[in-house]
């Protein structure tokens, strides 16, 4: 995902975009907001920053936002394990199964992980994580995973490093060389594992062959986060350009402006299920949307904007 400034934000309640915070409100800071996922089983939604992974509290959020799928237990925002990798990728597979890259806890720093974590996994909602493959060489800067007809797993990951593509097919054991390319964000299909859709300074690009190539995607905005739906929320294609305006593609392929986030977005990511909903970290911390941008619930605010 993309790398950002530091944001300091504070829990939020339940509470318009518009809402003013309690200064009493208990406050962390990230020096850097790299991602956001939601576990579709769960209902847990992380944060992936400089400073480990963090369990988000969504019990705030109104409960138009969740319909169809569960609600969280967490109540707190929580550092993960007490741990602080520098997860500069975080995904959630469509099992509930984390996968992460980026560089390991300075305390747990060892001659197989430095100075990279390659590709790490955890099945436990992020409390401990296991070595898949690439340790000590890989910083992945984005991942994405969807499932294959076969039920495996196929993980993609763009090694920023080498500015390449790297697709597996078994759930990040092995690995083949994709598509070179400048890409900033990108997201699987996960209709069509083979569908890769990702940003560029130039553009949206588009790969029909599991990232071996990419074309040019035309009459589209330029995007610098984008995300896709599942089919049960609807298999949209939704995107923030770099002002911060709000994209989704229509059935017919034509984009629509729907909202607004504040500013350049740092991450940025679609939540699936019944009633889907959309999460923007921007200059007002965290913030949910149920209707592509046009209102924002915050969920973390950002203290220094109280």
């Amino acid at each position: 995902m993309l790398i950002a400034a530091g944001v300091a934000v504070t829990f939020a309640g339940c509470s318009t975009a518009e809402d003013s915070l309690s200064p009493s409100t208990p406050s962390i800071a990230f020096e850097h907001i790299h991602g956001l996922g939601a576990d579709p089983a769960s209902g847990n939604t992380y944060v992936a920053t400089h400073q480990g992974v963090w369990l988000i509290p969504t019990d705030g959020l109104p409960d138009t936002y969740l319909t169809g799928a569960p609600r969280s237990a967490a109540t707190e925002l929580t550092q993960i394990g007490d741990r602080a990798p520098d997860a500069m990728g975080l995904t959630v597979s469509p099992s509930g199964d984390l996968f992460m890259s980026g560089h390991p806890d300075p305390t747990e720093q060892s001659a197989s992980t430095a100075p990279n974590l390659g590709l790490v996994s955890s099945s436990d909602q992020a409390q401990t994580w296991n070595t898949v493959s690439l340790g000590g060489q890989t910083d992945f800067h984005d991942l994405d995973t969807v499932t294959l007809p076969t039920g495996e797993l196929r993980v993609y990951g763009y090694d920023a490093q080498q500015g390449v593509l790297l697709v597996s097919d078994d759930s990040g054991s092995t690995w083949t060389m994709g598509a070179t390319a400048p890409i900033r964000d990108l997201t699987a299909d996960p209709s069509d594992p083979d569908r890769v859709i990702a940003t560029t300074a130039d553009g949206l690009i588009e790969s029909a062959d599991g990232g071996r190539t990419f074309d040019g995607a035309s009459d589209s905005p330029v995007l610098l986060l984008v995300d896709i739906f599942d089919e049960s929320a609807g298999g949209q294609l939704v995107g923030v350009d770099p002002a911060g305006a709000l994209w989704r593609q229509e059935e017919s392929g034509l984009w629509t402006q729907t909202g607004e986030a504040n500013g350049a977005p740092e991450a940025f990511s679609a939540v699936d299920g019944s009633s889907p909903w959309i999460l923007v970290a921007d200059q007002r911390g965290i913030s949910a949307s149920p209707d592509f941008g046009a209102t924002w619930t915050p969920v973390l605010s950002n203290a220094a904007n109280q």
